[in-house]
């Protein structure tokens, strides 16, 4: 039942994380891996939330945790392209872009997902 749950959630995520990265291709244009940078640091944000959410706020059941950590999240966020990004603007030469984007990536996520641990914690 674990993997079904996994499986569904996935599916979500993934559609999602195209919606997101069409959007941002065509706002604001695909010499930068904006959506890749939006949906790893939302992600991590709504990971931080829901962490903090099963772990403060309810038992939550363990298929509930399953669809929305494992499933949805792992389908939405990025970092497998993440990565490919990144060797792809250092293979354009783009050294300097492409530090900027390994940087702004890991400590926006990071900072997303404290932002949403904290959300969390301050509702109680």
């Amino acid at each position: 039942m674990g993997y079904l749950i996994v499986f569904l959630g996935g599916g979500l995520g993934a559609a999602l994380r195209h919606g997101v990265n069409l959007a941002a291709a065509r706002l604001l244009g695909a010499s930068f891996p904006f959506g890749t940078l939006t949906v790893n640091v939302l992600g991590s944000a709504i990971m931080g939330a829901l962490a903090a959410y099963f772990a403060f706020k309810s038992g939550g059941t363990q298929h509930w945790r399953l669809f929305f950590t494992t499933g949805i999240l792992g389908g939405f966020t990025t970092f497998s392209t993440f990565s490919l990004d990144a060797a792809v603007l250092y293979e354009r030469g783009e050294i300097g872009l492409a530090a900027l984007y390994v940087l702004v990536s890991v400590v926006m996520a990071i900072g997303g997902l404290f932002a949403g641990l904290a959300l969390v914690r301050g509702l109680a």
